[in-house]
């Protein structure tokens, strides 16, 4: 068996290891080390921080014309007579962000097939707050904006922000019920599905109507692969990929093609579990030649959902890359004594920082209560209304989303200044419901720890 501290001496070893298994400094204090923080559940909003951190230094530095410079530059993609013109901006927010919405749609997919979303009782109390939590801060946004310039950016205090959200619950560890957790991030998801509506409905400029007719066959043909029972995932890129492209060009937001195709891909494995085990079991019995090697391998992955699969694959390049460069290449703003100023009292700014801290908390809060007390939904087990309003505070942080959908709204000459307000409230919501439904989660959780469902109870901490 391979040793944790001394992988390097494990027999499986045909030579020497694997550079990462080593026993040089630079694996041993470096290499391990941080492949062992990027699998820690907050490790994805701590590398999303250091890049919104990152991108308002740069932006506020003598070197800030190179930021402009490098996230405005032009990229152009021919093919025969096609062409794709767009900044490297955009690329990321319209290309790159699309992988990010197809993980987003799978969890979607997966909550629906098999997880609180199937079950209506468990669903309705996080449903009812996704949509107290989007309504709310609409309605405290809309009514300081209405009539004004900023009054298109309604949407912008909808969203929260899943990685971050469900990374500051990871800082209590087993304090917080697995109910609970559960709870905000099917909030969260039910979250992002409303956004994602938002974005679709309200935020989509122009439509080509030749262009939309496309992507509407390919997503018959991407149906109609599901129903023939069509596995291949090459076969799926293709398809994903034109989708894509016909939505681009159609004026409907292409990251929508990301959230359809994560909804076509199917939720349930292609082999039975218990059957794929029996047969792996059967084929291990006296050792295994190259060939049931091969079928073991293909026992392991087909019975495995291809949301699974798909998201474990996906999910590292989301939070590890694409949300990085999304806050890098959009949360830097150049900051002035005069924008500061402006921003104090603009109705945009303050519009974000209720409709996140104050509306958020209120929404979530009110709408499950309702919820209930109606008797259509109930609490997460091992969570009481307190801990519940700490919960609520912490899906106020937007960041991710919400900078997503100011980019949406305040497009096109005369509204940088929108735009910048818009992030300055963005930022300043995200941090305050961040630090406040910190604290309140820290006042209000289980002393002692929650053992996983299943086991034994956890002796309680110091």
């Amino acid at each position: 068996m391979q040793s944790t501290k001394e992988p390097w001496t494990s027999p499986l070893w045909r030579s020497r290891p694997a550079f990462l298994y080593s026993r040089r400094p630079l694996a041993r204090f470096v290499g391990r080390p941080a492949a062992a923080f990027l699998h820690i559940e907050p490790a994805s909003g701590i590398v999303l921080l250091a890049c919104a951190v990152v991108a308002m230094v740069w932006a506020n530095s003598p070197w800030a014309a190179s930021y402009e410079w490098l996230w405005g530059l032009d990229i152009s993609l021919h093919i025969g007579g096609f062409e794709l013109h767009h900044s490297l901006r955009d690329w990321i927010n319209d290309g790159l962000m699309a992988i990010f919405f197809f993980v987003v749609g799978m969890e979607i997919k997966s909550e629906i097939v098999s997880g609180e979303l199937r079950s209506i009782r468990n669903a309705v109390a996080p449903i009812a707050g996704a949509i107290g939590g989007m309504a709310v801060p609409a309605l405290i946004y809309a009514a300081l904006n209405a009539g004004g310039e900023g009054a298109v950016g309604w949407g912008i205090p909808m969203a929260t922000d899943i990685a971050f959200a469900v990374g500051v619950l990871a800082l209590f560890g087993s304090r917080i019920p697995s109910a609970a957790r559960v709870f905000l991030l099917t909030l969260a998801i039910v979250d992002d599905l409303g956004a994602i509506a938002v974005i679709a409905v309200f935020y989509t400029e122009e439509v080509s109507l030749g262009w939309l007719t496309a992507a509407g066959v390919i997503l018959l043909v991407a149906i109609g692969l599901r129903l023939l029972n069509v596995w291949s995932a090459p076969v799926y890129l293709i398809v994903g990929v034109a989708l894509w492209l016909a939505m681009l060009e159609s004026g409907i937001h292409a990251t929508i093609a990301g959230v359809i195709m994560g909804l076509i891909i199917a939720a349930k494995p292609l082999f039975d579990p218990a059957a794929a085990h029996a047969r792996a079991q059967e084929l291990a019995k006296e050792g295994l030649t190259a060939e049931e090697t091969e079928q073991l391998v293909r026992l392991r992955r087909d019975a495995l959902a291809p949301t699974d699969r798909l998201q474990a694959a996906n999910h590292p390049f989301s939070s590890f890359v694409v949300l990085p460069l999304f806050a890098l290449a959009n949360a830097g703003v150049a900051l002035s004594g005069d924008l500061i100023a402006t921003a104090a009292t603009s109705a945009v700014t303050l519009g974000i920082v209720l409709g996140l801290v104050l509306g958020k908390t209120v929404g979530i809060t009110l709408a499950t209560w309702i919820a209930v007390k109606l008797g259509a939904g109930r609490l997460p087990n091992g969570t009481g209304w307190p801990l519940l309003v700490g919960i609520a505070a912490v899906a106020g942080i937007g960041f991710t989303v919400a900078l997503f959908i100011t980019e949406l709204a305040f497009r096109g000459e005369g509204t940088e200044l929108l735009t910048a307000e818009a992030k300055i409230g963005v930022l300043a919501g995200s941090l305050i419901a961040a630090l406040l439904g910190a604290g309140l989660v820290a006042l209000t959780a289980p002393k002692h720890r929650h053992a996983p469902e299943g086991s034994q109870a956890a002796p309680a901490g110091p």
